[in-house]
């Protein structure tokens, strides 16, 4: 590894030890000394801070770094909403790397000099991310002809990513198998599964081949629908890491402004944006999972009509045969309404641990269903926020309590129609997701009809016979409890009470000091004084415990 590649290696584990540190202090330590109130008291705002210099760490370094807080911004089955709500604005825009080691870059890959593969290149770039930046450029008169396309945009990866990307990967596995190591931490996600999920994210974004085959399936699969279009690949100037795509650069999506001045009222833009994109989740079975303002285009037509253009076709989902039947049982349950039906079908999706306790989470699904559900964004914009604030604080901690870990794939699902709806809900106010999913959820139903028949009379037999038990097994309950024949043992749970508490009395003074003496330790590097003063402060309990042992000696 280079000494700047070791340099960015150490950054990101002492970044990691010291959040590492500072949970175990507050939320294992602390709790076990009986000053759990005290954790909890400052855990937002720790969690705030934490995420706040994860995000000039991912600024500063680029690379994966910006990817990892975008990764994590979205998994709000694992991390805490002040984590996930300070990254989610961060954005892989970094400085552009000069244009001489770009047109080094190009030309040793295309085996050719720029100025031979390109009639005209643009020395500016219009977009600088974290993996590579993208350039206008026109084709040479010969490959026009061959193409029948001359403006193109040219996508270079960053020289030296791939060293880069290593390094980071190497990091990020490292935190993971620490993590891996910590129960609070391994009961509720497999962290080296997740960095392996990241890694192929990731190793897929700097192969622009992939990207290319990608943007050819999704074409495919519009073939003949007047409604989207996608840009062409130009392979003879495409290879891993230099992608050439047709330039079919639009009016964005959001520009309501400019919809208006071009005669396209946004709200139609809207349902078709959403009719799209659910056609690609319900039909396809292969869709677009970043589809943010800056990868789609509206394009205006000559009849009047437009058509929406897709670019970046770097992350994509595909549906499975389990997770389409995993998502069939979770759309039936959503239309009835069906709390329990959710859980079922999200353990079917694989997102929650067979063993995982899960009446709270139907409780707390029943009763969104029942205050919120069939609601558009216009309506819950007029629910009074101490709803949704007294929903979370309610249920919030049972969610975040469960093994509660989504598959990849329906993670990108999730990521994209999230962005479906903040799309649609910004070019029309009264934009109702349930509305637009309606026709795609009657589609799958009808094409699967003897499934839903099956699915409904099990649920019907199952009530059935639920009910026809009842009354036999309430009689018996309340015989044995006229006879006095239930009855709990408890006994062996007093017991081990018992000895935990011996346990924790006679070890508690060692566990003060050996706590407070190597937080101090290694809180010193990051806060000298606090550090001193934790260091300092564990001479108390070592003077106790020494002591009484003393006294208990004589």
């Amino acid at each position: 590894m280079a000494p700047a590649g070791r340099a960015r290696y150490r950054r990101i584990l002492r970044f990691a030890a010291l959040c590492l540190v500072q949970t175990w202090w507050y939320d294992l330590f602390l709790p076990r000394i009986g000053l759990r109130r005290l954790g909890e008291r400052s855990r937002s705002g720790r969690m705030r801070r934490i995420a706040h210099r994860f995000h000039a760490l991912a600024v500063d370094l680029g690379g994966l770094m910006i990817k990892v807080g975008q990764f994590m911004s979205s998994r709000l089955d694992v991390l805490p909403p002040e984590i996930t709500a300070e990254l989610e604005g961060l954005q892989d825009e970094v400085p552009p790397v000069a244009f001489a080691e770009i047109r080094s870059a190009a030309e040793a890959e295309l085996g050719v000099p720029l100025d031979r593969a390109y009639a005209w290149f643009d020395e500016n770039p219009v977009a600088a991310a974290s993996l590579g930046q993208a350039h206008r450029a026109r084709l040479v008169p010969a490959d026009v002809a061959m193409t029948g396309i001359e403006a193109v945009v040219v996508k270079v990866q960053r020289p030296g990513i791939d060293e880069v990307v290593a390094v980071d990967l190497s990091a990020l596995r490292r935190v993971a198998r620490w993590l891996s190591r910590i129960r609070l931490v391994s009961d509720r996600l497999d962290a080296p599964a997740l960095v392996e999920e990241f890694a192929t994210t990731s190793r897929e974004e700097i192969d622009y081949l992939h990207e290319a085959t990608s943007a050819e399936r999704f074409a495919a699969n519009f073939a003949g629908d007047d409604r989207v279009t996608a840009p062409e690949v130009v392979w003879e100037r495409t290879t891993r890491r230099v992608l050439t795509l047709q330039d079919v650069t639009a009016i964005k999506i959001n520009d309501v402004a400019a919809l208006r001045t071009a005669g396209i009222d946004p709200s139609v833009v809207a349902e078709a944006f959403a009719s799209v994109m659910f056609q690609q989740l319900f039909v396809h079975g292969f869709f677009h999972a970043d589809p943010h303002p800056g990868n789609v285009f509206v394009t205006p037509r000559s009849d009047g009509a437009f058509a929406l253009t897709f670019i970046d076709f770097g992350m994509m989902g595909a549906i499975d045969e389990q997770l389409r039947n995993g998502l069939r049982q979770v759309l039936l349950a959503v239309a009835a309404r069906d709390g329990k039906g959710l859980v079922d079908g999200m353990l079917g999706v694989g997102a929650l641990l067979p063993s995982a306790g899960t009446v709270e989470l139907e409780r707390a699904f029943t009763q969104l269903f029942q205050r919120f559900g069939g609601m558009g964004f216009a309506q819950l914009r007029d629910v009074d926020p101490r709803e949704f604030s007294d929903f979370a604080d309610e249920f919030g901690d049972v969610v975040r309590s469960l093994p509660f870990q989504l598959p990849e794939n329906f993670l990108l699902i999730v990521r994209a129609m999230s962005l479906t709806s903040g799309v649609c809900s910004a070019l029309d106010a009264e934009f109702n997701v349930w509305d637009a999913v309606e026709p795609f959820a009657t589609q799958i139903l009808r094409e699967q009809g003897s499934g839903v028949v099956g699915d409904l009379l099990r649920r019907a037999g199952g009530t059935m016979g639920t009910a026809w038990r009842l009354p036999g097994r309430l009689d018996g309950l309340i015989t044995r409890f006229e006879q006095g024949t239930i009855a709990v043992d408890l006994s062996r749970l007093e017991r081990r009470i018992d000895g935990l508490e011996r346990f924790a009395g006679r070890i508690l003074s060692g566990i003060l000091f050996a706590g407070l003496l190597v937080g101090g330790i290694l809180l010193r590097p990051a806060d000298d004084v606090f550090g001193i003063v934790l260091m300092s402060a564990s001479v108390v309990p070592l003077l106790h415990a020494l002591l009484a042992g003393i006294g208990r000696r004589r």
